[in-house]
């Protein structure tokens, strides 16, 4: 099958989904988010989106299972070639489902980049994080390439700016830890089967971004 399909990984705060739509603005690629997608569904009040929002409303992980259905659905829509996919696989399983589907259409994920962070600079980004309600705008003070104009402003649509509760050092913690046990394994597993390659994201996300592209192409 034609195309290119990658995969970015990497721990909350490492810069992956910016990595993402950069790498895939420049190649020419879909970016498929598995977390815009759920958000999509659920706006759209699909038969997936309402199984995904009544977990979701409980405060509980949405399955595997519905998240394949809903990546499912997205590339049978929309093809199997052509993209960049982040926010997807977070456990081995997914990962091993993911296999399962791409070889039902005799292909296969050519590259998995890993964004290597040292965690206390994650821990920085995320606390610095700020996002505007009113557009999903995301900013960051600890950031001179992605602070906002004006303090605690949209710089798109001029909307206050929020601090997320996710974005609470305790909570990032407590992410990076469960973020560590369940992907290590799928790490592993690329590596394993020779697709992985681990990528530098201290230096900005200009500097990693041309260094997934010059690896890429």
């Amino acid at each position: 099958m034609a195309g290119r399909r990658f995969i970015i990984i990497g721990a909350p705060g490492s810069g992956k989904g910016t990595l993402a739509v950069r790498v895939a603005r420049a190649l020419g690629l879909r970016h498929l988010s598995t977390g815009d997608l759920l958000r999509e569904s659920v706006s759209q009040e699909t038969e997936i989106g309402r199984k995904a929002e009544s977990y979701m409303n409980q405060g509980a992980l949405v399955p595997d299972e519905i998240m394949v259905d809903l990546l499912r659905d997205e590339l049978e829509t929309h093809g199997f070639e052509s993209w960049i996919l982040d926010g997807f696989p977070r456990t081995l399983h997914q990962a091993e489902i993911l296999e399962a589907m791409l070889s039902e259409k005799e292909t296969s994920v050519d590259r998995v980049f890993l964004i290597d962070l040292d965690p206390e600079i994650i821990v920085e980004r995320l606390t610095g994080r700020r996002v505007c309600p009113a557009c999903n705008a995301i900013y960051n003070l600890a950031s001179d390439e992605f602070r906002p104009q004006v303090d605690g402003t949209c710089d798109t649509c001029g909307a206050g700016l929020i601090k997320r509760k996710d974005d609470e050092e305790e909570t990032i913690r407590r992410r990076l830890d469960v973020y560590d046990k369940q992907t290590a394994p799928v790490i592993e597993h690329y590596r394993a089967i020779g697709v992985l390659e681990t990528v530098d994201g201290a230096g900005g996300a200009d500097r990693t971004a041309a260094e997934i592209l010059r690896i890429a192409t």
